[in-house]
């Protein structure tokens, strides 16, 4: 590429940088009218609405994109690392070394240039600094998390199941989900089906399983309007699912979680899902403006204090025009944020202004596995309307699907889902015999 050819650098291959890599690579990248490059900390893509049913083991693999492949694809660069910081006056970002598991260093610090630079890089975990919840609970914030609640979820039921075939132990497997949003919601309904995951593992006999969910508003789901999330409620209630609402976290230990009100219980597995904030490097990003979660306060084009500089997605703290707050974390705002910028800076390219960003609701849904999906549509014509069951779980699937259209497009989108219908039928043919 020549020197002169503008850079546009993203940082973050979730939904919303993906997709702006992918869309600028196709109308930019292609025509060699910018450099497209997009950095993440891992190799590979999984929708972040899908890592629940990673840390369950119930997605398949196949659900994963590889970014190498996907830049080759669409005309755009991928770098494996992670940003540590930022120079907007030489208008660079500095990205960490990448050690082995020794901490022998493979690849050194490294400086890149941007003439447009975007933060795509999500949200972690918020504990609220809560004494324990560092070093005790587990969080599914990325797929390498989720992976790895899987192998511990399967270790201890492993060890469990060992210790009460053999009489040390007659206690059942307790899990914690701290956090009744969405996540932790999902979460729960896969874990219920724990045992029969678990048993195409191989191992022998079988241990009840307690899950719990602790919350401390007096409702799950707050998005939701309160009768869908009442009848979330009846729905876990059926599972067998414990729900403690109304209980403040106050302590996490290694073998319990303590509530306000003196209450412990006993956690063999514990995670933590209530809450949400941008990485904690980003409060101090030379300078650019964030808010108390460190998100970066971005104006209605969702750029931020600085010109050359924008953020969407989780990390961007968007003003909700008639709403009275920020435009909430969801995946439908990091698509529509996406297409968003990427318009705008086509237009940069060309001299032309930014392009207003406007937040369209349509609603929300939570997926209960194979039991339920319930959750709210909402348009112009019909307003608010309630949806459950099969009509909103193809609703939620579809969410999906326009995911991955804007990364793969119509046609590869069609021959994958038609690829994992197969397989799905297969494997379970396989299952039957």
């Amino acid at each position: 590429m020549a020197d002169d050819i503008h850079k546009i650098l993203i940082i973050g291959g979730g939904a919303a940088g993906l997709e702006l890599a992918t869309r600028l690579g196709q109308q930019l990248g292609k025509t060699g009218l910018a450099e497209v490059t997009l950095l993440d900390a891992a190799s590979t893509h999984i929708w972040k609405p899908l890592l629940h049913e990673v840390a369950s083991g119930t997605l398949a693999e196949a659900e994963e994109v590889e970014y190498l492949a996907q830049a080759h694809r669409n005309h755009f660069r991928f770098l494996f690392g992670r940003m540590e910081g930022l120079n907007r006056e030489a208008k660079e970002i500095i990205v960490s070394p990448i050690t082995n598991k020794q901490g022998v260093e493979l690849i050194p610090r490294r400086i890149f240039k941007y003439d447009t630079l975007v933060m795509s890089v999500g949200s972690v975990s918020n504990t609220f600094g809560i004494n324990g919840v560092d070093q005790n609970c587990m969080f599914i914030d990325t797929t390498a998390q989720a992976y790895r609640f899987q192998k511990q979820l399967v270790e201890t039921y492993y060890i469990q199941s060992y210790a009460s075939q053999s009489h040390q132990r007659d206690k059942p497997l307790s899990i914690v989900i701290v956090g009744a949003g969405a996540t932790g919601v999902e979460l729960s309904a896969e874990l219920h089906e724990v045992t029969k995951l678990l048993a195409t593992y191989g191992l022998e006999g079988s241990i009840k399983v307690n899950i719990t969910i602790i919350e401390a508003a007096n409702q799950l789901l707050p998005a939701l309007p309160p009768r869908l999330s009442q009848a979330t409620q009846e729905q876990l209630v059926k599972l067998g699912i414990n729900l403690k609402l109304g209980r403040r976290v106050t302590e996490v230990t290694a073998t319990a979680v303590h509530t306000h009100d003196g209450e412990v219980f006993d956690a063999d597995l514990k995670v933590w899902a209530a809450g949400i904030k941008a990485p904690d490097w980003m409060k101090n990003l030379d300078g650019l403006e964030t808010n108390h979660i460190n998100q970066l306060v971005v104006d209605q084009t969702l750029k931020t204090s600085d010109d050359n500089i924008f953020a969407i997605g989780d990390c961007a703290a968007c003003q909700w025009v008639g709403h009275g707050g920020n435009v909430p974390p969801r995946a439908q705002a990091a698509h529509q944020q996406a297409s968003t910028v990427a318009k705008t800076i086509v237009n940069r390219l060309k001299s032309k202004p930014a392009v207003p960003f406007v937040y369209h609701d349509y609603g929300s849904l939570v997926s209960l596995g194979k039991f339920s999906t319930v959750g709210s549509l909402m348009g112009s014509l019909m307003g608010t309307v309630s949806i459950g069951g099969f009509i909103a779980y193809v609703v939620y699937l579809s969410l999906y699907k326009m995911h991955q259209v804007a990364i793969h497009g119509y046609f590869r989108t069609a021959m994958l889902t038609l690829s994992n219908l197969f397989r799905r039928s297969t494997h379970a043919k396989i299952k039957m015999h």
